[in-house]
């Protein structure tokens, strides 16, 4: 039972007290859960980003393997069935690269569309190192045994993955070059940054042009060249064409980006030509018995590098690939990155080295210490310039497009009001 108060008054004050200490000890009680929560975001969130740095050194020591393997298999295991799983020279053992589509394809596939920090998939991305260095092994082991006519099937297959892979690097690149253009040239009322960004693409046309130049020089210094010979000049027409979109009133902010273009393109021919047979007249590569000189090693291991930091940076940029650009902001419980893309461009990554341990071609054999030698592996280059300089012009086309209609739409309608006037 309830009593009055002394004044006859009523019980609402006495009844509100023990309410409000009630509601005071649940909102104290909320805030340090609320503050666990954030410490729990935040500890899992960095181990996120800390295990992408993992995955990326994975990925190099297991092609480092995979290369061991592709020169020097017989010797480092000798017992195991070569003569079924690899060709015909017990050599040709690109198939040790399967362990990585295995691998990173698995990941892709266990961890694609994790959106929260507390789901059991971005524990299994983060953590669990010692059951995946277990099926790591596993992978390796499993190729060796495996019969060619599934290895070639695997080599076809590796094909179409590894020109998905050179569309995604590409499209990250131009994203890139785009985003440091507009870095440089973003504000015409900033005088300084305008005159960096137009001197960065004067150094760029410049090394483009000398470029071109070096290479008529070493690679078609004869007539007899006659393919060296269209490659070069041709790349010099695409230079020109990039030059004179840029240099368009509408868009003359993309000079500094046509600049790192040019560069680009003229980069693509010369490891095109570079990755021509030796056995050619006009090539520069060199017959060379063994693992050849320093020049070719540290060549390699330059590529390898370098295709490494491609394949991850490409990785981690999954916003680029995105077909809607306005994106929500992230909360605290959202993962950093998207775990599946960046497994899946690993795993296309991992077929994009296969097919340069063995120059795109599935049969023939690789001389030692080189990576990416043949004409298979010029002409992938040679299109893969092409197409990188269409695309670039015709992202170009559209944004003078999109600057030039609104002017012409209303240059129309404002011949449209005149002559509805004299009407």
């Amino acid at each position: 039972m309830f009593r009055m108060g002394e004044n006859g008054g009523s019980l609402e004050p006495r009844m509100m007290e023990p309410e409000l200490r009630n509601n005071g000890s649940s909102q104290s009680e909320e805030q340090p859960a609320s503050g666990q929560k954030n410490v729990k975001c935040s500890v899992r969130k960095k181990k996120s980003l800390r295990a992408r740095y993992a995955y990326g050194v994975i990925f190099l020591l297991t092609n480092i393997i995979a290369w061991l393997f592709r020169d020097y298999g017989e010797r480092i295991l000798p017992v195991l069935p070569y003569s079924r799983a690899c060709g015909a020279e017990e050599r040709e053992c690109y198939h040790t690269m399967g362990v990585l589509r295995i691998f990173f394809f698995l990941m892709f596939v266990t961890t694609c569309n994790t959106r929260k920090l507390h789901e059991k998939r971005n524990a299994w991305h983060s953590g669990w190192w010692a059951l995946k260095f277990v099926l790591l092994l596993i992978s390796f082991v499993i190729p060796f045994f495996i019969p060619t006519d599934y290895i070639q099937l695997y080599g076809e297959l590796a094909r179409v993955g590894a020109g998905i892979f050179l569309i995604l690097q590409l499209v990250s690149v131009i994203e890139f070059i785009t985003w440091w253009n507009n870095y440089w040239m973003s504000d015409e009322k900033n005088k300084s940054s305008c005159s960096i960004g137009l001197f960065m693409s004067t150094v760029f046309y410049i090394a483009s042009v000398c470029g071109i130049a070096v290479m008529y020089v070493l690679y078609a210094s004869k007539t007899s060249c006659s393919l060296n010979i269209f490659f070069i000049s041709w790349t010099g027409v695409l230079l020109i064409v990039m030059m004179v979109i840029s240099l368009h009133s509408r868009v003359n902010r993309g000079l500094l980006s046509s600049g790192i273009m040019a560069s680009y393109i003229v980069f693509l021919c010369w490891t095109a030509i570079r990755s021509e047979p030796g056995s050619e007249k006009c090539s520069p590569q060199k017959q060379e018995s063994g693992h050849g000189g320093w020049s070719t090693i540290v060549g390699f291991v330059i590529a390898l590098c370098a295709i490494v930091i491609a394949t991850f940076s490409t990785g981690i940029d999954a916003q680029t690939f995105q077909f809607c650009k306005n994106r929500a902001q992230l909360l605290e419980d959202d993962v950093p990155y998207s775990y599946g893309f960046f497994h899946l461009v690993f795993s296309l990554g991992a077929m994009y080295f296969a097919m340069l341990f063995i120059s795109w071609n599935l049969g023939s054999l690789t001389r030692k210490w080189s990576i990416d030698v043949g004409w298979a592996s010029t002409w992938v280059k040679i299109v893969n310039e092409w197409f990188a300089a269409t695309i670039y012009c015709e992202y170009r086309f559209l944004t003078v497009w999109k600057l030039i209609f609104p002017v012409l739409k209303e240059t129309k309608v404002m011949n449209h009001e005149d002559s509805t006037e004299e009407v």
